[in-house]
């Protein structure tokens, strides 16, 4: 018998209706021990992932959690917040959403987010992009990728001349606490010739986020940059994930055809929020407490960086906060080891004034020579000389031990070095291109 077709839309209406009334499914654990960051969840482990989210149910609300390891039937998780509230027997809800994703967009420029790619600058919700870019990505095939492109001009003459960067190519900048890193990532954030800027302020003191943004960057800086933000005092989670959300942002750009200039400050910090991880999931601490998957974690995350397989390329300057001002600590170690090139920032220079406080002798880019304009190569390396020259007998000028005429080459130095420190020095508000500052050093030593 055929049913009466009147009444077949009726009943798939019904049915529909009776569809939406059913609740969704909840999978669930319980909270069964919380360990300083960590916490122990039990239950349906076989539904959890490694790096999956969970949000446990806290006194002020859901608190968002990242799985980090498994341990019998327990699944170990650390949260994206404060654990206030959580008490044994809280259920923590599995989620099936790509938590480790972001959807960027050409409406994400001029705006600041957090390390889950939330807006925290109170101007509205973030405009979706059709793409989804997982935060962990793996870098392009080594054999894919195209090779650096040319060079690259920064804005501050001192790298432009004697470490000439390439576009697609990954710098670091190794200096202590206190000696002008944040003032320099300004000037190459305001003057580097990109067509986006993707900045990542990695566990920065809350009170310099509003003035880098306002004082640093300004508005024009501002208006071409998406800046990623986690302050010192967020979990050990949200350090990691900034990082990571900076270069995915950054990905997306590279992938429409721009020209990115990718800066976080800082790779140490990332290292030490790994770090904070590792140990709360069990891992043993190797160099300086260090974990192993600290130096696991560093390539993957640089790697990132660098030419694409199109026209894109992320050119990229990571900063590395030495430790007691020791350039040979494991992380920035293991930095200089995997990027193109290193600035190195001195204490010494810095306190007799002069900024920004680079040390052009300590410091290499790898494309040189090839980076620089093959007319003013000799240029180039008869300032390193000079600069080689009175290095090595600077105590001695400096005691008054020297005498004038006893070398030729130390007296030429020692006339020249006025107007080459006065090259290197350089203020906040002023740029200066390729051409310029070749020209400029060309006119203080001469050629060969």
């Amino acid at each position: 018998m055929t049913d009466n077709p009147a009444t077949v839309p009726a009943s798939l209406a019904a049915l529909r209706a009776a569809l939406e009334r059913v609740e969704p499914l909840a999978v669930y654990g319980r909270v069964v021990a919380i360990r300083g960051l960590l916490v122990e969840v039990a239950g349906p482990v076989a539904a959890m992932r490694l790096g999956g989210r969970l949000d446990v149910e806290g006194a002020g609300g859901l608190i968002p959690c990242e799985v980090i390891g498994f341990q019998g039937e327990r699944a170990l998780a650390m949260p994206f917040g404060s654990l206030e509230g959580v008490r044994r027997g809280c259920p923590a809800f599995v989620r099936d959403e790509a938590a480790g994703a972001v959807r960027p967009s050409q409406g994400w420029l001029g705006r600041v987010i957090d390390a889950l790619g939330r807006p925290v600058d109170g101007l509205g919700p973030l405009p979706e992009g059709p793409r989804i870019y997982p935060l962990r990505a793996d870098p392009p095939p080594a054999h894919a990728r195209r090779r650096v492109g040319p060079a690259l001009d920064l804005g501050v003459r001192c790298i432009n001349t004697f470490l000439t960067m390439c576009a697609g190519q990954r710098m670091g900048i190794f200096a202590g606490s206190g000696v002008g890193k944040s003032v320099l990532l300004s000037m190459l954030a305001r003057y580097t010739a990109a067509d986006v800027a993707v900045i990542g302020l990695v566990g920065e003191r809350g009170r310099e986020v509003q003035e880098f943004l306002q004082d640093d960057l300004g508005a024009a800086g501002l208006a071409r940059s998406v800046v990623v933000v986690a302050t010192s005092d967020e979990p050990a989670l949200m350090r990691r994930n900034a990082a990571y959300v900076t270069l995915s942002v950054a990905e997306h750009f590279r992938d429409q055809g721009a020209k990115v200039l990718c800066m976080i400050d800082s790779i140490t910090r990332f290292a030490m929020a790994q770090r904070d991880i590792g140990l709360a999931a069990g891992e043993p601490p190797t160099a300086k407490g260090y974990t192993p998957t600290v130096f696991s974690e560093l390539p993957r995350l640089l790697e990132r960086a660098g030419p694409g397989v199109g026209e894109g390329t992320i050119s990229a300057l990571f900063t590395v906060l030495v430790e007691g001002d020791d350039h040979n600590e494991p992380v920035a170690d293991a930095v200089r080891g995997i990027l193109d090139g290193h600035i190195v920032m001195e204490r010494g220079i810095a306190e007799r004034g002069r900024y920004p406080a680079i040390n052009v002798l300590r410091s290499v880019s790898r494309t040189m020579p090839r980076s620089c304009d093959p007319a003013y190569l000799p240029v180039v390396r008869r300032a390193r000389r000079v600069l080689s020259t009175y290095a090595d007998m600077e105590e001695l000028i400096r005691l008054g031990a020297y005498r004038a005429g006893s070398s030729p080459e130390v007296d030429q130095a020692v006339a020249l070095m006025p107007d080459i420190e006065a090259f290197l020095g350089q203020g906040k508000e002023e740029a200066t291109s390729i051409g310029e500052g070749y020209a400029r050093l060309a006119q203080i030593v001469g050629g060969d």
